[in-house]
């Protein structure tokens, strides 16, 4: 009785409370990517993305299904520029990434959960001092989302690709299948991409 209350609850709080309590546990992985990278508030340049994109309709694509949250055209291309190349930097689905980002922050870069996460993917501040340096602003676009990349790709490590449990684990809710599952329909229903027939 009480899990289903608290479903119920979750269910009807607004989407910025579905903030990740995330764990306070030690990375396996290397910190490196920290303290050798310069990490600023700068979108991606065009030349960075290029190199990682293969065709510039995926830009185009998303950037249209973003416009309701971000209706400055060169606002949201910078963002879904360096969405697309943290993600995959971290070896990550940048439609998973922006699924994860609309669940935790609904697209909100100054987004403070009621646990204290922030930013677009909601990072825990204690996240700053295990794999980072004190330095770092969690509401900086470049920083927040390397965060949350690093973040997400070591909960999938951790087990062994099993995406409902690596965002169990990256939402603080493991083995309950609410924030996954809000996360895969929208990555079903709104951000999936098919890349364009020859």
């Amino acid at each position: 009785m009480y899990q289903l209350t608290a479903i119920l609850i979750l269910l009807l709080l607004p989407v910025s409370t579905h903030a990740n309590i995330q764990r306070y546990e030690h990375l396996i992985i290397s910190t490196q990517i920290f303290t050798q990278t310069t990490i600023n508030d700068s979108a991606v340049s065009y030349q960075e993305y290029a190199k990682l994109a293969t065709d510039k309709a995926w830009l185009s694509v998303m950037s249209e299904r973003l416009k309701r949250f971000k209706p400055d055209q060169n606002e949201r291309e910078s963002f879904l520029r360096t969405v697309y190349y943290e993600a995959t930097r971290a070896g990550l689905d940048p439609q998973l990434v922006l699924s994860v980002i609309q669940v935790e922050s609904g697209f909100r870069k100054y987004a403070i959960s009621h646990a204290g996460a922030r930013g677009y993917m909601q990072i825990m501040p204690f996240w700053i001092e295990t794999i980072g340096d004190e330095t770092h602003n969690l509401f900086h676009l470049r920083v927040n989302l390397r965060y949350g990349c690093m973040i997400l790709r070591h909960y999938l490590n951790k087990e062994n690709g099993d995406y409902s449990r690596a965002l169990g684990r990256y939402n603080g809710s493991l083995g309950q299948a609410t924030y996954p599952q809000l996360v895969f329909n929208l990555l079903h229903n709104t951000w999936h991409y098919s890349q364009p027939a020859g």
